[in-house]
């Protein structure tokens, strides 16, 4: 499913061992991971309700730096992100920033071609590794 640039695979796992999936297959590939928000657990600090939803913030300087070369407002969409979140059905879902949309988004050039497909390839794997499925 992709909607607006976003990509959004079900997962066959709950939020937590999701992100702790892809928190694995993420490192286990080289990648750093810079942060990991409990957005469920922020809500509840704030006397809000939040079905299960957390955020892992990753990525490599050797990857993203091409495109902030090319287009430094790149940056804003730069580490990647992946959000693992529960449907109210109970399903769980982890969505990710398409890398041909945030190319597109900041208007990149072809010298940064390269740079995208390399990401694209590595989100799909880490996110395959974490949700269990094929996408």
């Amino acid at each position: 499913m992709s909607t607006s640039g976003i990509i959004t695979v079900e997962s066959r796992f709950g939020v937590k061992e999701t992100i702790d999936r892809l928190a694995k297959a993420v490192q286990g590939a080289g990648l750093l991971v810079f942060a990991r928000i409990d957005h469920q657990a922020g809500a509840r600090d704030a006397g809000m309700v939040l079905r299960p939803t957390e955020l892992l913030i990753f990525g490599n300087p050797k990857g993203g730096t091409p495109l902030m070369q090319d287009r430094q407002i790149c940056g804003i969409d730069l580490p990647v992100k992946a959000l693992a979140w529960e449907d109210e059905d109970g399903k769980v879902w982890l969505s990710y920033n398409d890398p041909h949309w945030i190319a597109e988004r900041h208007g990149l050039e072809e010298k940064s071609d390269q740079a995208v497909k390399a990401i694209a390839v590595g989100m799909e794997k880490v996110i395959t590794a974490a949700a269990g499925s094929r996408h």
